[in-house]
Order: structure tokens, then sequence, then C-alpha cells
């Protein structure tokens, strides 16, 4: 089956179960008009994590990994009214384009946009005393995926939900010998969940409009 094959499938799930969505739609217009690399989720993707905040009855949600903000509105549609979501965002320009975005989908008195690296922002989340969160997603630089997972383990308290991103890499995450540093970053998010006894996860491959690829999910014991 060829990739045209699976962007039909995504486009037949979004016209089947989805409403038109002029907001999401100008979300992602924004982006390319800004210049954001078009590696947002898609529509699909976006609604499964939104679904997942509600089947978690999440109500502080923390994202590594901002972007445009396209998965941060999706994700702030599921939670309830008092609900929040922390997001991590290196640079400044995508920031600020999310900022808009936020403004556009009516979600920013839920979103608190902390710009700077990651592993930063977290360090000071923990002496915040911010959190626990009830789900976390990490869609950033693959390379520091075990970083992000560790800074989630302190962030997180039993029955938080952990998503990790991008873990299939086309199948290269079979490589072990590979020089690729977004698929080591894969493999150790493998290696991190697999190696901890205080989470319980798996992994699922998908193909779409996105490619081949997949995410790891776990739950904290």
């Amino acid at each position: 089956m060829s990739k045209k094959t699976w962007i039909a499938v995504d486009d037949y799930i979004v016209s089947s179960l989805f409403s038109d969505d002029p907001t999401l739609d100008a979300v992602l217009a924004a982006n390319r008009d800004q210049g954001l690399p078009a590696i947002d989720v898609s529509a699909a993707q976006g609604k499964f994590l939104s679904l997942l905040a509600r089947i978690r009855g999440a109500r502080r949600v923390l994202e590594i990994g901002t972007l445009g903000g396209y998965s941060t509105i999706w994700m702030a549609r599921g939670l309830p009214a008092d609900g929040r979501i922390v997001t991590l965002e290196l640079e400044p320009h995508h920031a600020k384009v999310a900022r808009s975005n936020f403004e556009r989908a009516g979600v920013s008195d839920k979103i608190d946009v902390r710009v700077g690296p990651a592993l930063q922002s977290l360090a000071a989340l923990a002496d915040e005393n911010v959190g626990p969160f009830d789900l976390i997603f990490i869609d950033a630089d693959k390379p520091n995926n075990p970083n992000y997972l560790s800074w989630a383990m302190r962030l997180a308290r039993a029955g938080t939900v952990i998503v990790c991103d991008n873990v299939i890499r086309d199948g290269a995450v079979l490589d072990e010998d590979g020089r690729d540093a977004n698929v080591e970053g894969a493999r150790a998010a493998f290696s991190f969940i697999g190696g901890d006894n205080r989470l319980d996860g798996t992994a699922i491959q998908t193909v779409g409009a996105k490619g081949y690829d997949g995410f790891a999910i776990a739950i904290v014991e």
C-alpha cells in the first residue's frame, strides 16, 4: 500500500467522523504562512489526543514541543472548563505563532506557554511545584526523549498517561547500529519505558497523512 492510500484513508476518517473546523484549518494555514515546519500531528491524531484527555479525565496536561499549537488546541478541547495545559517551546517565533493560534481558537485561558530549552523549563516546573500532570505528551527533539521521560516521571503521579510521538520512524527503530540521532532517541524511549517498573506501556504503529510512524503510550503505576 502506498502513502497515497494512507492519505486517502485519513481524509475518509476526517470526512466521516469530524465536523468542518474552519478554526483548525486557519491554524494550519497560519503555521504555513509563518514558515513553521509542516510536522504537526494529523487531524486524526489530534482528535485521538483530545479523546485521550477526555478518557483519562485529565485536568492538567504537559506538552513538550508546542510548534504552532495545533496539537495543544486539540488537547485543550478535551479538557474541562478549569483544565490547564503547560506547553514548552524552544523557538520564540513558534511560541508567538502558537499564542496567536490559541487566541484564534478561544483557548488561551487554558494554556501556559513556556519559551526556552525544554529541560530548563521542566526544571522550573519542578521548582515551582507545578503538577502533577494527568497527561504528558512528548513531541520535541527526539535525542532528548530519555531526558524528557525522566522529567515526566518526576512531574507525574500514579495514573498519569505519557505519550511519546514519532517512535517508529518508517521502521528505522529496528536499526540497532544506525547513527541517526532521531532513531537513537526513539530506541531510547523504548528502553526507558521497558526498563522502568513504574511504567506499563505499549506502542502503536501508525500510517496516514504523516507517513509511517507511531507512538509509545504508558501509564504510571
